[in-house]
């Protein structure tokens, strides 16, 4: 079985949530200057927002190891995450600000950050100090 890029259940009820909150963005959308995609990309903001699953991107709360091919999933894991914070580094020298949502969070509290931010961005049209949540 093969795991989803992109329309996972978490991202698709955040999706649902925010655009009912009055908001529009790109779905899967190519960073600018990068091969690298944000699950959604507000560009009047300069705001990407990315869902990261436990599994994939080494959640310190929920994230496993598995037992089998142990090192070789240490090492994906530990690539994703350099890969992660490689991205976010991009963005902000780039005037981005990243959001990046746990799957497991709870879908109300997500999207009240991204609201906050993507607004926030609107109406001051400056960047502010990177998102740590």
């Amino acid at each position: 079985m093969r795991q989803r890029r992109r329309d996972t259940a978490p991202e698709v009820a955040i999706r649902r949530a925010v655009h009912a909150r009055g908001l529009r963005y790109r779905v899967d959308a190519t960073l600018p200057g990068t091969r690298r995609r944000a699950d959604l990309l507000f560009t009047r903001a300069k705001v990407a927002v990315f869902v990261d699953g436990c599994f994939w991107h080494g959640c310190p709360e929920h994230g496993t190891q598995p037992k089998r091919n142990a090192s070789w999933w240490a090492e994906k894991i530990a690539m994703n995450i350099r890969r992660d914070r490689d991205t976010d580094s991009r963005l902000a020298a780039a005037d981005w600000k990243v959001v990046r949502v746990w799957s497991h969070e709870p879908v109300d509290q997500a999207v009240e950050r991204i609201v906050r931010t993507v607004v926030s961005r609107i109406r001051t049209g400056t960047p502010d100090a990177p998102d740590k949540e």
